[in-house]
């Protein structure tokens, strides 16, 4: 699910609201996508449960979401480019390290915010707590 999708599946169906950030470069973020998104019981309950949104942190696409227009106007001023989205809401004062995950509910109240690697237990133990 992109976010201009999800802006859609919101006004639908309210439900909370998972976001991934991850980079290419990311070892962890490349070893959740094959150990834990991979797992029948984690991909159940984010789709039962959440809208999940996996967003590429150093994307070079604008994308519209709330309204505005998000851009990534680091890139070809920095090695590492961050997209405006991942800088919103990773918070403009905290440095950025991928994985980053939110738990959000259908407000944007950001109620978990995690910048490491989890492993399938402890994902699930986050998703499943009564945030």
């Amino acid at each position: 699910m992109d976010f201009g999708q999800l802006e859609d599946s919101l006004r639908v169906n309210p439900k909370p609201v998972f976001l991934y950030f991850h980079t290419d470069w990311c070892t962890y973020c490349r070893k959740m996508e094959a150990e834990v998104f991979s797992k029948p019981f984690i991909v159940a309950e984010l789709s039962e449960n959440y809208y999940a949104v996996k967003f590429d942190a150093e994307n070079p696409e604008d994308v519209i979401f709330d309204g505005m227009v998000f851009s990534n106007r680091q890139l070809k001023k920095s090695r590492t480019p961050l997209h405006d989205l991942a800088i919103l809401f990773n918070g403009q004062n905290n440095p950025f390290a991928p994985p980053l995950m939110l738990l959000m509910d259908e407000n944007f109240l950001v109620k978990k915010r995690v910048n490491s690697y989890l492993d399938s237990k402890s994902l699930q133990a986050i998703l499943n707590s009564d945030l």
